[in-house]
């Protein structure tokens, strides 16, 4: 049976062939069905989770085995580089290419796919990925406690490619590429998130002490101790009325829309363009900081945000708050201090268990150091901001990967069949 893909590279016209995928395979197996005893030194023992996006990841925690046990798993089969590993057990689906196969092998939910001749690893790793194969493999997992798929399953499924090598290899590049820059992004933005971490513990007094580790030369005074009420007050939003929402106007933020260090928009609610005046006491500014008051506490971090441009005249509803100041501060530095600040006085105080709620009134208490030189102030505001510029511009470069990624597997591969 022949199919042709939406989306070709220039030069290539002839229909592909669709097959069943162990007619192209030379080889397809899983790995050791054994028990084997842990050994302190050895080769790994890897299994489905090891492998992700693409990558084969391992350290020095994941389980190690004796050069005898490995012999007695590959007395009579012997992993290659370039076979395709595919996850078959628990986490289906996720695939990767093995190119250095010193001191590693695999348990059962890994199953190794060997090209045949007409075959690139390149390419079946690609059409590994894409939705259509990705629909087969889930549509043949057993439904038991730990769903699977039986090798006999896994070679029925359909299978189209080119018969032009050419064309595979192309095809093969342009997924790796991608999978390359994605990889360099989502490093770029990880390193530059645990710099942040890093530079967070160092640029601020430890507990007990006036003094930061780390400070921008010329600045040597030591900080001082401020209450929250001193310098900021946190005022409340308005409990508007479901009846007044409409289609379009001006958006409603409300504590599930902030999250950390963004508005989610995804569910927003919005009100008529004569509230703004109605209702000016709850107006919201561009970089006007506003924290979730309830369960304000998500994957670790505050719910707290700057509002962007796009909700300048925004207005604040109830169980949400805005940051209001009370005398000079720097509202970077703020942004910064309180995403630490707020956050350790929720750990302790926060009202409730079930659904903790940010009381005002106790945050009004807290106590937090602070540079009173308006200056150092400025300084680290804006290395921390520059800091969060960075981390977005790589992630942003990433979902944009992710999104190309996405619709070229839908169309350089053929959807029929």
């Amino acid at each position: 049976m022949s199919v042709i893909p939406k989306i070709r590279f220039k030069g290539f016209t002839d229909a592909w062939e669709q097959r069943k995928l162990g007619d192209v395979l030379e080889v397809i197996k899983d790995g050791t069905h054994g028990t084997h005893q842990d050994a302190e030194d050895g080769p790994f023992l890897l299994s489905a989770k090891n492998i992700k996006n693409g990558v084969i990841i391992w350290d020095e925690t994941d389980r190690k085995i004796s050069e005898d046990e490995y012999e007695k798993i590959h007395s009579k089969f012997k992993l290659q580089n370039n076979d395709v590993l595919l996850t078959i057990v628990g986490s289906i689906g996720e695939t990767a290419i093995l190119k250095d196969i010193s001191g590693i092998t695999f348990q059962r939910s890994v199953a190794f796919l060997r090209p045949s001749e007409e075959l690139s690893s390149e390419f079946l790793y690609s059409e590994i990925q894409t939705p259509k194969f990705q629909k087969e493999l889930d549509c043949r997992k057993s439904t038991s406690a730990q769903p699977g798929i039986y090798l006999g399953d896994l070679s029925e499924i359909p299978f189209a490619y080119s018969k032009d090598k050419d064309e595979q290899k192309k095809i093969g590049e342009y997924f790796l590429n991608i999978d390359n820059l994605l990889t360099l992004h989502q490093r770029k933005c990880d390193e530059t998130k645990e710099l942040k971490k890093y530079m967070l513990q160092k640029m601020f007094p430890k507990k007990g002490e006036k003094v930061p580790e780390i400070r921008f030369k010329g600045f040597t005074d030591a900080w001082e101790q401020r209450k929250f009420s001193e310098c900021y007050k946190m005022t409340s939003g308005y409990a508007f009325k479901m009846s007044d929402y409409c289609d379009t106007g001006v958006g409603l933020i409300n504590g599930e829309s902030i999250q950390h260090g963004i508005i989610n928009d995804d569910n927003l609610n919005y009100l008529p363009e004569s509230f703004i005046q109605q209702y000016s006491e709850f107006l919201l500014k561009e970089s006007d900081i506003v924290v979730g008051l309830n369960r304000p506490i998500t994957n670790g971090n505050l719910k707290i945000a700057r509002i962007p441009s796009k909700y300048n005249n925004s207005l604040l509803y109830q169980r949400a708050g805005k940051i209001v100041y009370k005398i000079d501060c720097d509202k970077n530095f703020t942004y910064v201090l309180l995403s630490q600040e707020i956050l350790k006085h929720t750990l302790v105080e926060a009202v409730g268990s079930d659904q903790p709620f940010i009381s005002t009134s106790k945050l009004d208490n807290w106590k937090m150091m602070m540079p009173s030189d308006m200056e150092e102030q400025e300084k680290i505001g804006l290395y921390f901001t520059s800091l969060d510029h960075l981390i977005t511009l790589h992630q942003r470069k990433c979902d944009s990967l992710k999104e190309l990624k996405k619709y070229m597997l839908q169309n350089m591969f053929p959807k029929e069949g």
